[in-house]
């Protein structure tokens, strides 16, 4: 598959693995890419001397030459760079630093001032790093291609797992809105949100896409950070079985995302107390028991539809390779509708 996602990164696939913040590991990252797609890092509050060393783990497990650009991407949420940037350690340009192909920015007021940033940094430096920027709507679409001038648009859908606009349409109907939207030329623009097959990978790029993006289908490979009992949740999810609502950052004591932004994952007992009308008192009290006594009840547990396909334990590098040639051959296959 030729797509403008794979000229534009020089790679073979068009899958690209998304940055989780206390999901996605260098390890994670470097499956991705060496499995011919693309991945990415979540830096979240990691301090910037961490977040080195996780690139040069990166690095090291791709065996990238000295001097050549660091092959996957690093992840920042924008509310959380607005508390960083002006601290005495700012993220931004240590990161640059380090040349990732690319920077992905999500989630904050203004982005557009950190996509000028990552600018003018390049702009006197030989490696130009690749922004990607998420959507959740038409409007910020069209912002971040025509006011930000962005390289990679991720265009988010309603089923995506953590967080996101709880009003974002699902996956299909906003990625056909934007692409309406979009100038053309216009920047590259990827699927995320609920994609677990092939068949839905090969449904996206015919409708328009020109890659797409994975999660929660890699929160049970070996790679993924989440711990044990985690994943054996998500082994045993059935269809159905993630809910978006503030209620699961509420009892992470994490309820400091931008307005509108809420967050997706699998449906417990946390879920029924509010719906019980529980105070927050008594329902943080529960939910605090229920964690110290090790149990899996109440523990918030981020993903998005796509974990009814998360029944496995692969690996990173073999889940995109398999869903590619799933793709490739749903492709041929349609093609014989026209004769071809």
């Amino acid at each position: 598959m030729n797509t403008k996602l794979t000229a534009f990164l020089g790679t073979k696939i068009p899958i690209v693995s998304a940055p989780m913040y206390y999901a996605s590991t260098p390890e994670m990252a470097a499956a991705a890419t060496g499995a011919g797609g693309f991945g990415f890092i979540a830096a979240g509050f990691t301090p910037s001397k961490i977040l080195v060393e996780e690139i040069q783990t990166a690095r090291s497990i791709l065996q990238t030459p000295s001097g050549a650009p660091t092959p996957i991407g690093v992840g920042l949420l924008g509310w959380i760079l607005d508390k960083t940037e002006t601290s005495d350690d700012p993220r931004i340009p240590v990161v640059l630093a380090q040349r990732p192909e690319a920077i992905w920015f999500a989630f904050g007021t203004n982005l557009g001032k950190y996509v000028a940033q990552v600018r003018e940094y390049d702009a006197t430096k030989e490696h130009k790093t690749k922004v990607f920027v998420i959507v959740n709507n038409v409007d910020e679409a069209r912002t971040a291609a025509e006011e930000w001038k962005v390289d990679v648009i991720v265009v988010q859908g309603n089923e995506a797992g953590g967080h996101g606009r709880g009003d974002a349409p699902p996956l299909f109907t906003l990625l056909a809105s934007v692409l309406e939207a979009l100038p053309s030329p216009g920047p590259i623009v990827l699927a995320a949100g609920g994609i677990s097959t092939g068949r839905q990978i090969a449904s996206l790029l015919t409708l328009g896409a020109d890659g797409v993006v994975l999660g929660s289908r890699l929160l049970c490979t070996p790679e993924c950070m989440y711990p044990e009992q985690s994943k054996q949740v998500i082994l045993n999810s059935k269809v159905s079985c993630t809910t978006r609502s503030d209620v699961f950052d509420e009892m992470n004591r994490t309820k400091m995302w931008p307005e509108g932004i809420d967050g997706r994952a699998i449906v417990n007992d946390v879920v029924k107390d509010e719906k019980e009308g529980l105070a927050l008192e008594e329902r943080l009290k529960r939910y605090d028991e229920s964690k110290a006594k090790g149990e899996t009840s109440r523990l918030v547990i981020w993903a998005g539809d796509a974990v009814v396909a998360a029944n496995d334990r692969e690996s990173t590098k073999n889940i995109i390779q398999r869903l590619y040639e799933e793709a490739v051959e749903v492709v041929r296959n349609s093609a014989k509708i026209l004769g071809v």
